[in-house]
């Protein structure tokens, strides 16, 4: 049974961050069509910049850790990980919010503790934000799910919350790089802003907080970086399509008649 302190940290999690209304955002459905997470943003259906970065990633690295640990584990850890950065994203933005959640499963008390190391830490030089959980998009090439877009140190930025097992090196991340890339750019070009800085904060399950940003010549750098793996994305559905196209059988259709 919860205790009074438990019931007061449960009401008045966090510190309440002011909330601007510089920018409105867009409400969109996010779905999954045969493996593809897709965005329908005002009647476009629209690839997520996760999916884009997947489908064009070198999974190389993946395949071989899958084969050291055996499928089986490597898919427990998959799923733990995905819960565990799930409810560490739910806890982040009642944070922000500044309304009262919880979550008492084993997994759910290890993200809660992970979630207030990045609150204490990393949003510790957020002024006001202009969204949270918000949807970003570039017309007719992609969509995606942002967790902050805020005054960061009196810079406006893209935050993106991650939870790693163990801690990361940047050459380890440059997918992380080009998603904040992908969704400065969609902001920019649908609100008339000017994102300068993305700020990513990693945290582990023994709450070793870390911090990466991106401003500057590097978040150009990134931005074409993205936007290489994004035409290499389409080349690769155009060749998909054309390559059903060649296999189609008569018969599937005449059903030999």
């Amino acid at each position: 049974m919860m205790n009074d302190k438990d019931i007061e940290e449960y009401h008045n999690i966090g510190r309440k961050i002011r909330h601007s209304e510089k920018y409105t955002y867009v409400d969109a459905t996010r779905y999954e069509d045969q493996g593809t997470r897709l965005y329908d943003v005002n009647g476009s259906r629209l690839p997520s910049v996760t999916t884009i970065l997947g489908r064009t990633k070198d999974q190389q690295f993946l395949k071989e850790w899958k084969a050291k640990v055996g499928e089986a584990e490597a898919e427990r850890i998959k799923n733990v990980s995905s819960s565990r950065g799930t409810s560490m994203h739910k806890f982040l933005e009642h944070y922000i919010l500044g309304t009262g959640y919880d979550d008492l499963t084993e997994i759910g008390q290890k993200a809660k503790t992970m979630a207030q190391k990045v609150f204490e830490i990393g949003l510790a030089p957020v002024e006001e934000y202009y969204g949270s959980e918000v949807t970003l998009y570039y017309p007719g090439l992609y969509a995606g799910s942002t967790d902050l877009v805020c005054l960061h140190n009196g810079v406006e930025a893209v935050v993106d919350f991650k939870q790693a097992n163990r801690p990361k090196k940047k050459e380890w991340i440059e997918d992380y790089y080009m998603q904040i890339a992908a969704y400065a750019m969609a902001h920019d070009y649908v609100h008339n802003s000017a994102i300068q800085k993305g700020v990513i904060m990693v945290c582990t399950p023994d709450l070793y907080y870390q911090e990466f940003v991106i401003d500057g010549a590097e978040l150009r750098r990134y931005k074409h970086k993205f936007l290489k793996r994004l035409d290499m994305y389409y080349d690769l559905l155009h060749d998909e399509k054309e390559q059903a196209k060649i296999n189609i059988n008569p018969e599937d259709f005449f059903n030999g008649a």
